[in-house]
């Protein structure tokens, strides 16, 4: 059958997959996406036709899923955690008006917002902005703006892309800018390789945040002024009332 599903696979740990995930991946038959991901999975999925295409190739990458599926092939394009958030499921959407013949169908996941979340114990029980640092497609300066308006509403901040070797000093920069609406005391976390080997995960402040050398592989949560510290975790109340 000529189809294409759009699958977020999660943060990497094969558990940490939806079921429904899963078994699309098991029945369909051929798998595209970026190398790196197609690497988390293909143990798993060894019987399957692989295709890869390199960063920076997204556009390639969906139309060469298309073509695939053109062949009377079902098709799954994995992307890490959700593929509608941050993921290829709005390129692909885009792309498939070239494709009418050929439907299409996302399949959520667990995005690194909420498998980091489910490691430092409960930072986004109330609300939260997610925004990433990586100006590749969106301008700095509207990055800057979306930080300040998100701190200034006390909103609880996750960041993705917060570092790379282009960008080495951007969590510094993201942090100085949320510091003029957020005490330095705000309590953060960090979580690198969620669900992967080697997982780490640390609780700290906004001012030590603000020092801290993270990878491209590090999500980073920027408390509220109600975010606390209790034994290790990182948990923003919501309010509930108990005796």
């Amino acid at each position: 059958m000529n189809k294409i599903y759009v699958v977020g696979i999660g943060p990497g740990e094969y558990e940490q997959m939806t079921i429904k995930a899963a078994n699309i991946l098991k029945s369909c038959d051929v798998i595209v996406g970026y190398t790196v991901y197609v690497d988390l999975v293909k143990e798993h999925f060894s019987d399957k036709e692989f295709l890869t295409t390199p960063m920076r190739k997204e556009t390639q990458r969906c139309e060469l899923a298309f073509e695939e599926a053109r062949k009377g092939k079902t098709v799954a394009m994995i992307c890490s955690g959700d593929a509608g958030v941050y993921g290829m499921a709005g390129l692909m959407l885009e792309i498939g008006v070239n494709y009418p013949e050929i439907p299409v169908e996302v399949i959520p996941g667990v995005t690194a917002a909420t498998g980091g979340a489910a490691v430092l114990g409960a930072p986004l029980i109330h609300d939260f902005a997610l925004i990433s640092l990586s100006d590749l497609l969106t301008p700095w300066e509207k990055i800057e703006k979306r930080l300040l308006a998100a701190s200034e509403a006390d909103f609880v901040v996750c960041l993705y892309n917060p570092s790379s070797k282009k960008r080495h000093d951007y969590l510094k920069r993201a942090c100085d800018l949320m510091l003029r609406y957020k005490r330095p005391e705000t309590v953060c976390g960090t979580v690198r390789s969620i669900g992967r080997e080697g997982q780490e995960m640390e609780v700290l402040t906004l001012a030590e945040l603000a020092e801290k050398e993270v990878d491209m592989f590090t999500t980073v949560f920027i408390g509220n002024s109600q975010t606390k510290n209790i034994d290790g975790k990182m948990v923003t109340p919501r309010g509930y009332r108990y005796e």
